[in-house]
């Protein structure tokens, strides 16, 4: 009689078993369908996010807006240049700062015959050609004056206020760095330049930060002419060494008036027959150059990408812009008709434009927008926002948006 009680419990023991097991199963046949369900779902959810974005970024505009204008007042000969999505207006007598609303953050009074400007981001100098003051401002306030005792040739600002005046003082040239965060006349770094040692400096520029300078300087020897394009470090990596000279490259039979840092670790330098790209944060490299085979006619910059401008030769317009990335790759070619007085680069965005016209594409070359402004333009600056912009009148601040 037992035998037969364990039969039937070691029977039920299985039966439970398989039960159980096959619960499991289910459980986890479950979970697996979930799972699946789950990830298909989301994939569908980024290949439609995709898709849109795609769409957004390639949807063409063919009317643009006025959605808001503030009425401002611009003396005749004040130019306008974009100050950090402010507006600085600047002239033989003064200079001020307005935002995008119209409302004033500051004025300055001055006498000058030929101002000249140099911008880096939010913040930009503003000397005369032959004077002896530079006056330094960011979008906000004024930040100081550097005062020198030699005449003013050319100068480079920071985006934290330092500059890199060259002076002229008879036989030799000299490049002074000041600290212009408060009114200054004594410069943080000196070096001086002969034609017959280091050559004259024709181009400089100032990494944002203030760390790294690059010269290009012309040298002429018994009639053969070279150009040498020379990096200074003043910080730690630069102060042991000799006038802060980290590294430089030579290049013959060119003249390269055109030297400019687009960040704290890239620059680049256009000559007559080239255009070479440089990297490193503190001993900057040559890191590529590529041979030009016609004139440039403009160049334009962003911390991402570098724009040559030249005549189109094959006839299918006016013009040719060529664009390079930071390490030297040219990533596109957009041909344009439009007379232009500004090329502006914002994110994949190139926004082509004189005082009647605008072409906006993206470097993809899609063409996002062809139109004319409803009034005269002088300034177009980008917001946040990829279908508006702020332009600036001769009589007002004008949002303007693309439908």
């Amino acid at each position: 009689m037992s035998n037969v009680r364990d039969y039937f419990k070691e029977r039920e023991k299985r039966q439970n078993a398989a039960v159980n097991v096959d619960y499991k199963e289910k459980i986890r046949s479950h979970k697996l369908t979930v799972f699946y369900r789950l990830s298909l779902s989301i994939l569908l959810i980024i290949a439609v996010i995709a898709f849109l974005v795609i769409q957004w970024k390639n949807k063409v505009f063919t009317e643009s807006t006025v959605v808001s204008s503030n009425p401002i007042t611009i003396v005749q000969g004040a130019e306008v240049t974009n100050l950090g999505g402010n507006i600085l207006l600047y002239s033989k007598d003064g200079a001020s700062c307005i935002d995008s609303g119209g409302t004033a953050v500051w004025n300055r009074t001055y006498e000058m015959q030929n101002p000249m400007i140099s911008v880096c981001g939010q913040t930009a100098a503003i000397g005369d050609y032959n004077g002896r003051s530079i006056y330094v401002v960011d979008k906000n306030s004024e930040k100081g004056t550097v005062n020198t005792n030699l005449p003013i040739r050319d100068f480079s600002v920071s985006q934290n206020g330092v500059v890199a005046a060259v002076l002229d003082d008879a036989n030799v040239t000299r490049i002074y760095v000041y600290d212009a965060n408060e009114d200054t006349e004594t410069p943080i770094v000196e070096s001086r330049a002969t034609m017959d040692k280091s050559g004259y400096p024709v181009s400089i520029s100032l990494t944002p930060n203030g760390k790294i300078m690059v010269v290009s300087y012309l040298y002429v020897d018994s009639g053969n002419m070279k150009s040498s394009v020379a990096f200074y470090n003043f910080g730690e990596v630069g102060k042991n060494e000799a006038d802060n000279y980290v590294s430089g490259y030579d290049y013959l039979d060119t003249v390269i008036p055109y030297v400019q840092f687009m960040d704290n670790d890239s620059a680049f330098a256009v000559s007559d027959d080239r255009i070479v790209f440089f990297s490193g944060g503190e001993r900057p490299v040559n890191v590529a150059s590529n041979l030009l085979e016609e004139e440039v006619q403009s160049v334009y910059y962003n911390e991402s990408y570098v724009g040559l401008v030249f005549i189109n030769q094959s006839g299918e317009s006016a013009y040719r812009l060529d664009v390079y990335n930071a390490s030297g790759s040219k990533v596109h070619s957009q041909f344009f008709d439009i007379e232009y007085t500004d090329i502006v680069f914002n994110k994949d965005q190139i926004i082509i434009y004189n005082d009647l016209d605008c072409q906006i594409c993206n470097i993809k070359g899609v063409d996002k927008f062809t139109g004319e402004f409803d009034k005269s333009t002088s300034l177009v600056i980008p917001t946040s926002s990829i279908y508006k912009y702020v332009t600036v009148t001769t009589n007002s601040i004008d949002m303007i948006e693309l439908k």
